[in-house]
């Protein structure tokens, strides 16, 4: 079968991926495409699949058929060890609970990316109290997460995220589990931080409020995605 070629310009794209769980169809022929510097809301309601969608275009599920392909490579090809690579250096994650390291301080929950690729430990908390001075949180560097707010606790998670300087940042659901208040501050600073980076986003949410940060929607529903750009 011969690969579909990704869209002119896109940085990231899927084409015809399906997945299938058991009985359950989670993807049925999704796909997707986003451009360097772009963000994209993801937006369906529980079990449409989009989470699904988002781990296949991270690389971190392998789809049953279609094609992943990000800056001109295909991820099927790609050993695990090279995509575990590219999550390491090239993508950042955001999860709705922002699965820090309680054992760590939050300062080397930052720094955790940059040590891991080798950065030393001078230079890599360095870097991370950067982040989240822009993250408008360097002055809990030295707290526990089991110290600090959900809200702070999340903009810790987005300082961790784009501590590497990725090219993708990964947002599944990032505001799902605080208050209104406190995910219309986390999605302000994490645009803004991402932009500001130069970092694309592929955004998970079932939140108008939330995806109304982003440059365009796609919508999954039953395993299949539509673009929201073709529907105006």
């Amino acid at each position: 079968m011969t690969a579909t070629a990704p869209p002119p310009g896109s940085l990231l794209a899927a084409a015809d991926l399906r997945k299938v769980y058991g009985p359950t169809t989670a993807l049925d022929g999704a796909a997707f495409s986003l451009h360097p510097g772009e963000i994209v809301a993801v937006m369906g309601p529980s079990g449409s699949g989009k989470s699904t969608l988002l781990h296949c275009l991270a690389g971190i599920v392998t789809p049953d058929s279609g094609t992943v392909t990000y800056d001109g490579r295909e991820l099927s090809a790609m050993t695990d060890a090279g995509r575990s690579a590219l999550r390491r250096s090239e993508f950042g994650f955001v999860f709705q609970f922002g699965r820090l390291v309680p054992e760590l301080t939050c300062v080397e929950n930052v720094a955790l990316p940059l040590r891991l690729n080798g950065t030393s430990r001078r230079e890599a908390e360095r870097a991370a109290l950067s982040w989240m001075e822009r993250l408008e949180v360097a002055d809990l560097g030295r707290k526990r997460p089991g110290e600090v707010s959900g809200g702070q606790g999340q903009r810790i998670a987005v300082a961790r995220a784009l501590a590497t300087r990725p090219r993708v940042l990964f947002a599944d659901e990032p505001t799902g589990a605080l208050d209104s208040l406190n995910g219309e501050r986390v999605m302000e600073l994490l645009t803004e931080a991402a932009r500001s980076a130069g970092a694309a986003v592929v955004l998970v949410t079932h939140e108008a409020r939330v995806a109304a940060y982003s440059d365009r929607e796609v919508v999954v529903r039953d395993g299949r995605s539509r673009d929201m750009e073709r529907l105006v």
